[in-house]
């Protein structure tokens, strides 16, 4: 499918596909909303500690960047896990404005290593950060009480309805481990009742800018 870079409303970028008029990242704000959904609403639940991250939906490594940056903040050590089965291209990422937007000028090497390691290898961008990417299908993961949060950032049950699904919520499930957390952008009801019968706690909360809503699920 063809891909489009386009700007968001904040000035930072992302990719649009036409074919689906969708895009990896809200269109109101690609940072704003990762900033929102994946680092208030996830990310600062832990803090002076160790914790494993699982992405859905590595992409173009906005939240895995994001998440690099603020986590020497927190004083935490996170083991990243991002997992994506169509890698974006070299020239798309030459074409993302992430790090300028961010003012992260310094860790500008960190941004393009974090895409140009090797897929099933995991890699130690910092002595607090470690990165494996993994090239996989999401219903292949198979993870078992590995993982303290969650970030679900799949494509929209719109054009993607079977990554929005109790099987998949369950996979999801099993990968976290007890009190662990899962965040996502979406707030559709049939999402929110798949991961109820799944066994999550589940709770709306405020979403990013151009969403009413977001979801958190927890693992109790």
């Amino acid at each position: 499918m063809k891909h489009e870079i386009i700007t968001t409303s904040d000035g930072s970028t992302t990719i649009h596909i036409p074919e689906w008029n969708e895009q990896y990242h809200s269109k109101h704000g690609a940072i704003l909303e990762a900033y929102h959904v994946f680092i208030k609403n996830g990310l600062t639940l832990f803090k002076d500690q160790k914790i494993n991250i699982l992405e859905i939906g590595f992409g173009t490594g906005l939240n895995s960047f994001i998440t690099f940056i603020e986590a020497e903040k927190r004083n935490l050590k996170v083991d990243y896990v991002g997992v994506e089965k169509f890698p974006i291209s070299d020239e798309e990422l030459n074409q993302l404005n992430y790090v300028s937007e961010l003012k992260a000028d310094e860790f500008d090497f960190i941004f393009k290593k974090m895409h140009s390691s090797t897929w099933g290898e995991k890699y130690f961008l910092k002595d607090n950060f470690s990165l494996k990417k993994r090239l996989q299908d999401f219903n292949d993961i198979d993870d078992n009480e590995t993982f303290d949060l969650i970030y679900f950032d799949a494509f929209g049950a719109r054009v993607q309805p079977e990554l929005w699904t109790v099987f998949v919520f369950n996979k999801m499930y099993d990968a976290l481990r007890v009190g662990g957390v899962l965040v996502t952008y979406a707030a559709k009801g049939s999402v929110r009742r798949a991961m109820i019968e799944v066994g999550f706690k589940v709770e709306k909360l405020p979403g990013p800018p151009g969403k009413r809503e977001m979801l958190r699920a927890q693992k109790l």
